[in-house]
């Protein structure tokens, strides 16, 4: 994935247009939009400036991770591996939309569970 996807769906996922961003960061719109499109390259200082913004690394702005804090190392199982990279596959809206059913899904089973300790 490029970077400049990256920080359009970051934008979009903070609910803000391209106005309210480029305002909020006293940047020109225009300036802002060559790089969210990809006519230009982002520069380091606005790279690092985005990622604080969002407070993300410049790793998962510049696609090298899909981690939005970095290159973590952390020790997952296969299955779990082998559900981020699943998940990381997924467009913005549909990672949204799978975290909310994830969401139920637990609420689902704290609430069987509790039944069944009440019964038991």
């Amino acid at each position: 994935m490029q970077h400049y996807h990256r920080i359009r769906d970051l934008r979009e996922d903070s609910d803000l247009t391209q106005e309210q961003l480029c305002r909020r960061l006293y940047m020109h719109k225009t300036t802002y939009t060559n790089y969210e499109q990809g006519k230009h390259t982002v520069p380091l200082d606005f790279a690092v400036t985005i990622a604080d913004f969002y407070d993300v690394s410049i790793d998962y702005i510049a696609g090298r991770t899909n981690f939005l804090k970095g290159k973590a190392n952390p020790q997952f199982s296969d299955e779990e591996i082998d559900l981020i990279e699943k998940f990381s596959c997924l467009t913005e809206r549909n990672k949204g939309k799978l975290e909310l059913f994830m969401e139920q899904l637990i609420e689902q089973q704290k609430e069987k569970e509790f039944k069944v300790k009440e019964a038991g």
